[in-house]
């Protein structure tokens, strides 16, 4: 039986051809000969802050939390991301050291392709770079969206609106309530950007108002269409 550790690099490539759209038979020789894909546990850093891109770096599997070191240990968590996505890649192409961080937050799949190789294969690939650029202006939006929210949203609707993104991002279970992803308090109000003690506080304060129930790290969604009402008036 084959460990959850042991990663099939076959399997892995096709994950990043369907993350890579337009790529050529050529293209993907290259890709498969310049790649290595691992298996990284979970807590595992990808990237830190700081350092040097020299590789594009696809999420095959698993889940990842990129976010910004802050003041006296609390961060900031910019982006969640499931499998079958880049992490990383603006800075690679912008030719920057990383402004945040990435790490799994379940165990994880990722391949890392040489930056030479990829740069190599755009310069060719017109479609792919043209894709490579919609997946650009989708997370500028993102961010967009996300600066307004934490500018001008109050604690109840950045929360609420954290909900509803963890939902649209790792779905739910089989009961079509709880979300797949189980975050600590502290991750919860990171995303929020709020402190602890704020999240524990307006969590308990949706249960009570049966919006939600909490069971531990699970999040079970009770109302969804209240929350997104608080969500939209802030």
């Amino acid at each position: 039986m084959k460990s959850k550790r042991q990663v099939d690099f076959e399997e892995s490539l096709e994950v990043v051809y369907k993350i890579l759209k337009h790529l050529t038979p050529k293209d993907k020789e290259q890709i498969a000969e310049h790649s290595t894909c691992v298996f990284l546990p979970k807590g595992k850093m990808i990237y830190r802050e700081g350092e040097t891109p020299y590789h594009l770096i696809c999420l095959i599997s698993g889940q990842v939390k990129v976010f910004k070191e802050g003041i006296a240990g609390r961060d900031w968590i910019a982006h969640m991301f499931n499998s079958a996505q880049l992490l990383g890649y603006r800075a690679l192409f912008g030719e920057e050291n990383y402004n945040v961080s990435a790490q799994t937050i379940q165990d994880s799949v990722v391949c890392k392709i040489d930056k030479e190789v990829i740069f190599a294969i755009m310069k060719k690939n017109h479609n792919l770079v043209f894709s490579i650029m919609k997946m650009l202006a989708r997370e500028l939006s993102f961010v967009h969206a996300k600066t307004i929210t934490l500018t001008q949203k109050h604690i109840r609707g950045r929360l609420a609106e954290t909900l509803l993104f963890l939902d649209s991002t790792y779905g739910l279970e089989d009961d079509n309530q709880t979300l797949k992803v189980k975050l600590s308090r502290e991750d919860l109000a990171n995303m929020s950007n709020m402190t602890t003690s704020n999240a524990i506080r307006t969590l308990s304060a949706f249960s009570a108002e049966k919006l939600v129930e909490l069971d531990g790290r699970k999040i079970k969604l009770l109302d969804r269409k209240i929350l997104e009402q608080i969500s939209r008036m802030g």
